[in-house]
This record gives structure tokens, C-alpha cells and sequence, in this order.
């Protein structure tokens, strides 16, 4: 027994810490791994459902655009065809046929051509006579579902382009519950999207930095202690709030300033997140601004530099990082910000000319749809698109923020 017990001796405490400190670097390590690979998943499956929109047919389901054998078209664009249906379009002359009247179809129209009994009880016979029908009007276009199709037919099925990133990014008409054939131009959202969001900062940044500076480096310390909680929990307030306060305050405000027929507008939008976005910059920055070490700032008065001096020369460019933090995060807030925007900017999807104008943006599009959108169709790949074109954009927009920051500190 002795023997056991002299055999069996207690591990060094050195030796523990070691384990110890082993055992927490794996932990984090296998925490910092799951975080970084879950995030990467999260943007791959973005990207991968996004990017499957441009395998797409514009035609809802499985319908086809069917036409007369003798008729010199044989390919038409999702513009088209919303533009023949719409009848912005009248003559197939206008889209490379002959000066021929262009006659549609849809099966709306059944109960103007054939009988109940002509079709048959299951609708047996509505291929054949579909086919003879299109056959007999050279100009007739018809748009109806693949198994309606006769087998034999002797019309021409039209060749449909898929949807092209040329045309999903540069298209100006958003209508992707458009029959027959949906109209996925994203040009309008971006725009609303940068318009809105590029505003915001411009008007948040200047006023965030100069309260960040106040109370910082001029303001009492009793003022300061007053400021500075209630700026952070002005961060904490719902989105939804600061949208029924532009809803009740800026919309009207705005409508009447400018004398408009509405107030919902970019303009509005664009304040509601800048006033979003001013805590986190407020917060961020002032923080940044009070690690400045204090002999470099005293080295500074004692040279001769005024306290504006100070600050302009000394403090800012020190403290340059933590500014372009408070930026990026104050960008992606503006970016990113979906109900405060959805409820003032009047969420109409058509090109923006000018910030008075109702507008849509990225997010806003997608909380306002996604819902709507049945799983794994175009219009919900599309979202996914405009996901994918949002990241992109939060993206380029903080690389091109940290690059001028950067630049400044290298200065």
C-alpha cells in the first residue's frame, strides 16, 4: 500500500496550469473555428441561392409562349413579353417580325373560341384545338401551360431567354409577380438603397464626430456623465420607434417644408437613419478619442498648441481607427436598416430621381416580400440576389473606408 502511494504522486501544480491553459486555448480556438465557418456557410449559402436566379426562366411556372409556325419570331426577352401583354406592343413589327397586328391569347379567352364540349370534360381535347386555333391566326401569341402542349403540335414554341445578370442588375422595372413573364430589374432598389444610406452618413457623420469631440475633450465631467448614457440608450431604442417618429414627425414636417402631395420620401429616409445611426457613431468615436494618451496631448499644449489645435492635429489623426470603426459601423446600420426605412420612404419600386420621391431600398424590399415569395421560385431566388448585392455593397464600402483611414495614419 505504502508502495502504490509513493508511485501514485500528485501532479505539479505547474504542470496543471499547463493543461489548464491547453485546455482553454483549444476551447477558444474551436470557438473562434465554428464562429468563422458558420459565418462563411452563412455567406456561401447567400451566394449560392442568389446566384441561382440566373438559371431562371422569367415565365411563371411552367407556362410556354407559344406562336404561329410562319411567324419570323422566334426569340423574345421578358421585356417583350410584358410589353405585348400590357399592349405597349402591338405589332410584331416592333420586335423584328412582319408589319403583321399581334393577337393574344390567354385562357382567359377559352370561353371566346371553344365550347365546353369542344374541350372535352377533362380538357382532352384542348391541345389539339389549341394548336389549329394559333395555327389559323398568324398573328395570335399564346401563353398557357407546358401540358397543354399538343404532342404533334405544328406552332412554334418561342425561346425565352433566361434571366442575365446584365439585365438583373441594369433592368429598371421591379415586378416579380409580373404574368406571364416577371420583371426583375434591381437598378431602382440599389439606387433607393445608396441614395438613402449615402445621405444618412453624410449627415450623421459631421454631427456624430463634433458631439464625439464635445464631450470628449471640451465638456464638463457632470456633463459629460449626463451625456453619455443617455446617448447609449438612444442605441437601444426598436427600429419601429424611430420609425413611427418619422412616420408622425418627419413625413409631415417634409411634405409641408417642401410642399409635396406626399412626405414619404428618400429625404425622409435618410434622416431617420442618420438619427439611427448617430449613437453608435456618438459612442464609438468618443471612445476612440479618450484613449488618446495624455502626454502626447499635453506635449502638444506645451509646444504651443491651442486645445483646437490639440484636437485637429493630434487627437483625430491618433484616434483615426476608432473613427473609421464608428463609421463602418454607423454605414452598415444605415445599409442594413429595414422597418424604420419600409415605413417612411413609401416603398415604391421605380427608378429615383430625386430624394423628394417615394423610394425602396434593398432591405426593405426583402422584408416586405419574403414572405410572400414561394420557396425556391424565382422571386424568392431573386431576394436572395438582392442579398448577394447587399453584402457586396456593405462590403466595398467598409474596404474603401478602412483604406482612407489608413491612409491617414500612414500621413
Amino acid at each position: 500500500m505504502r508502495l502504490l502511494l509513493v508511485l501514485v504522486k500528485p501532479l505539479p501544480l505547474t504542470v496543471i496550469k499547463k493543461i489548464l491553459n491547453k485546455t482553454i486555448e483549444g476551447v477558444l480556438m474551436l470557438s473562434s473555428t465554428i464562429t468563422t465557418l458558420t459565418v462563411l456557410l452563412i455567406v456561401l449559402f447567400l451566394f449560392k441561392e442568389g446566384v441561382s436566379v440566373f438559371k431562371e426562366s422569367p415565365l411563371d411556372g411552367d407556362n410556354v409562349i407559344v406562336l404561329n409556325n410562319q411567324n419570323d419570331v422566334n426569340h423574345l426577352s421578358a421585356a417583350d413579353i410584358k410589353k405585348i401583354f400590357d399592349q405597349e406592343t402591338t405589332n410584331w413589327k416592333l420586335v423584328g417580325g412582319a408589319n403583321d397586328s399581334i393577337l393574344l391569347f390567354t385562357f382567359n379567352d377559352l370561353s371566346n373560341y371553344f365550347s365546353e364540349e369542344e374541350l372535352g370534360p377533362e380538357f382532352e381535347y384542348l391541345p389539339h384545338k389549341m394548336d389549329s386555333l394559333i395555327e389559323a391566326n398568324p398573328g395570335m401569341i399564346a401563353v398557357f401551360s407546358k401540358k397543354y402542349l399538343d404532342k404533334n403540335h405544328k406552332s412554334k414554341v418561342a425561346t425565352i431567354d433566361n434571366i442575365s445578370p446584365k439585365t438583373f442588375l441594369l433592368g429598371k422595372e421591379w415586378f416579380p409577380t409580373a404574368n406571364p413573364a416577371v420583371q426583375l430589374g434591381v437598378l431602382p432598389l440599389i439606387l433607393g438603397t445608396l441614395y438613402v444610406s449615402i445621405v444618412a452618413i453624410l449627415i450623421a457623420l459631421p454631427i456624430g464626430l463634433a458631439t464625439a469631440i464635445y464631450i470628449a475633450e471640451v465638456a464638463h465631467p457632470k456633463i459629460r456623465a449626463i451625456y453619455k448614457p443617455v446617448i447609449e440608450l438612444l442605441a437601444g431604442i426598436p427600429s419601429v420607434v424611430y420609425g413611427f417618429f418619422g412616420l408622425i414627425v418627419i413625413v409631415p414636417l417634409i411634405q409641408k417644408i417642401f410642399d409635396l402631395p406626399v412626405g414619404e420620401s428618400g429625404l425622409a429616409g435618410a434622416i431617420v437613419l442618420a438619427i439611427m445611426a448617430l449613437p453608435t457613431i456618438i459612442t464609438v468615436t468618443e471612445d476612440a478619442l479618450r484613449n488618446t494618451p495624455r502626454a502626447m496631448k499635453e506635449a502638444s499644449l506645451a509646444l504651443g498648441a491651442t486645445q483646437w489645435q490639440t484636437i485637429y492635429k493630434v487627437v483625430i489623426p491618433y484616434s483615426a481607427s476608432g473613427i473609421s470603426a464608428a463609421a463602418i459601423l454607423g454605414i452598415g446600420r444605415a445599409i442594413g436598416e429595414t422597418m424604420a426605412v419600409l415605413m417612411v420612404t413609401g416603398n415604391a419600386a421605380v427608378m429615383p430621381h430625386s430624394l423628394l420621391e417615394p423610394l425602396r431600398t434593398i432591405p426593405a424590399t426583402i422584408a416586405a416580400e419574403l414572405g410572400e415569395a414561394p420557396a425556391n421560385g424565382i422571386h424568392y431566388k431573386a431576394l436572395f440576389g438582392l442579398g448577394c448585392i447587399l453584402f457586396i455593397i456593405t462590403m466595398v464600402i467598409n474596404i474603401w473606408v478602412e483604406t482612407i483611414s489608413k491612409r491617414r495614419v500612414n500621413r
